[in-house]
């Protein structure tokens, strides 16, 4: 059985979201497809056809967080330490052709999102550096070919 790692504030995001799911939206919907009904003829009523479409939505997505939550393996990476890179961790890496720095948190799949910074711990780009510690290099397979990269930095918490 797979499990999901996932930090802490992931977990709460995760938490949150089926909180409105079942609260808010999930009503929201019935209410929609009760009204949809009351305007007669369902084959044509396009407003019933959209909400019945939503609440399936809804319905798989509810599914799909509570089986997250159940097989999730939640990690405190305030309570972590160390020198090398492992689910959690900070790192700021140099590619070693353009000088550029970027610096990334290691995260769950759920989590993950480039434009904060957080990668997935299933990306490529994470799993080249897992287990690397600082001056390690490591390379990653791009679209362009092979690009470098040095480990500068890696921090916990």
């Amino acid at each position: 059985m797979q499990k999901y790692p996932m930090t802490v504030g992931g977990h709460k995001a995760l938490e949150d979201e089926l909180k409105q799911l079942k609260s808010v939206e999930r009503p929201e919907i019935i209410q929609a497809i009760a009204v949809a009904r009351e305007h007669g003829d369902l084959k044509e009523n396009a407003e019933y056809h959209a909400a019945k479409e939503k609440q399936g939505f809804i319905e798989g997505r509810i599914q799909e967080i509570e089986s997250k939550m159940a097989l999730s393996q939640i990690i405190d990476v305030t309570k972590m330490s160390g020198d090398s890179v492992k689910f959690g961790a900070t790192v700021t890496i140099v590619n070693e052709d353009t000088d550029e720095e970027s610096t990334y948190q290691i995260v769950g799949e759920d989590e993950a999102n480039v434009k904060l910074g957080k990668i997935s711990n299933t990306s490529p780009i994470s799993r080249g550096m897992m287990g690397k510690e600082v001056g390690d290099v490591f390379e990653v397979m791009a679209p362009g070919g092979a690009k470098g990269y040095e480990i500068l930095k890696v921090v916990f918490g």
